[in-house]
């Protein structure tokens, strides 16, 4: 098509970061998610349909179209992951690359799967593969569990001394015969602990009770990101080969806050930190924020659902940093009313700003 002198041509895309979300994103609100927002997504779904199938597993779009939402079926890892991928990666190639120039791209702890998947450091078939494989790893019992818990005011500053004392008691419970607990996710103005089920009982009954609901635990999560995963890493990388691999297309960052780069990037480290590194050392999320909004200056983070929980883990790491001058919990509603930095795809007034 020929542009007339009169036909606009759109030279000010915006720049985004995406961010891929955990395995705590799809909830009873989300049931149908998948059916609501993305029938027209058949390739993707019906690919995840099909590797599942063959696996003897429920299909994504079964478990999306179910009349009521199980929490013990929608939230099992081997069907959770799949999924949250599935809506997130339709989430993704919903949004208007025309007003969006994607510069990078992060997650949370599982959504660091995601991010390999939407960056292209994995095909469609390997992302699936990968995802469901790591996904049910534990399907004849958890090892361990996960629980929340928060180290900012009410103003969603971080506390330091909190944090102090927080981790001064998480020493103290690791100081219990037979009670292992670790910091499992930096996750903005929360601390995510995994451990074993001594460990987390101790650090419990150390932490006071904050807002009526934490300490939280986390229903069906295993102790994710600590060395308890040793055997599911050393079960991985032996299932799961390099060869999966490719260069991303888009800038990755990962849970330490390293970038890595489509031109530079070593597919074999990368293979080592998604199967080894980050399965049994802590995730920090907070650290990849950072880095996505200092080394790549967007001017949106765009979070991907199903779900929005994350929003707010992204906020408090913005008022740590004081970007773009948010200072308090006030601030970011204030800036999200005038002109919103943070679009979640899973909440509808945002996801208008984003979509086609």
């Amino acid at each position: 098509m020929s542009l007339s002198k009169n036909t606009p041509v759109n030279n000010t895309k915006q720049r985004a970061v995406v961010i891929c979300p955990g395995r705590g994103t799809y909830n009873k609100e989300e049931l149908g998610y998948l059916q609501r927002l993305h029938s027209d997504k058949t390739e993707i779904i019906s690919l995840i349909d099909d590797y599942r199938d063959r696996q003897g597993q429920v299909k994504v779009s079964e478990l999306d179209n179910m009349e009521n939402y199980n929490m013990r079926v929608h939230t099992a890892g081997e069907n959770a992951s799949a999924l949250i991928y599935a809506c997130a990666l339709a989430d993704y190639q919903a949004i208007n690359q025309d007003e969006f120039d994607i510069v990078a791209v992060t997650g949370n702890s599982m959504g660091w799967y995601i991010a390999l998947a939407v960056a292209e450091a994995l095909a469609p078939k390997q992302a699936i593969e990968l995802i469901n494989t790591m996904g049910s790893m534990m399907t004849d019992g958890l090892v361990g569990g996960q629980m929340i818990y928060p180290i900012i005011n009410d103003d969603w500053q971080i506390d330091n001394e909190k944090q102090q004392q927080v981790r001064q008691w998480l020493a103290q419970a690791n100081q219990q015969s037979g009670c292992e607990v670790y910091v499992s996710i930096n996750l903005g103005g929360y601390i995510v602990f995994g451990g074993n089920k001594l460990g987390l009982k101790a650090l419990e009954a150390l932490l006071p009770v904050v807002q009526d609901r934490y300490p939280m635990n986390l229903f069906n999560h295993a102790a994710f990101h600590t060395p308890l995963l040793k055997d599911i890493s050393e079960q991985a990388l032996a299932q799961l080969s390099a060869d999966m691999f490719t260069t991303p297309k888009v800038p990755l960052i990962d849970g330490l806050g390293q970038v890595w780069q489509p031109y530079s990037c070593d597919t074999e480290q990368l293979y080592n930190y998604t199967l080894d590194t980050q399965v049994v050392a802590p995730y920090n999320f907070s650290k990849a924020i950072e880095v996505a909004i200092k080394e790549f200056a967007p001017d949106k983070l765009i979070i991907l659902g199903p779900g929005a929980t994350l929003g707010g883990a992204v906020a408090q790491s913005l008022i740590s940093h004081q970007w773009l001058n948010l200072q308090t919990k006030a601030d970011f509603i204030a800036q999200q009313k005038q002109n919103p930095f943070i679009l979640a795809m899973g909440l509808t007034e945002q996801r208008r700003q984003v979509v086609k």
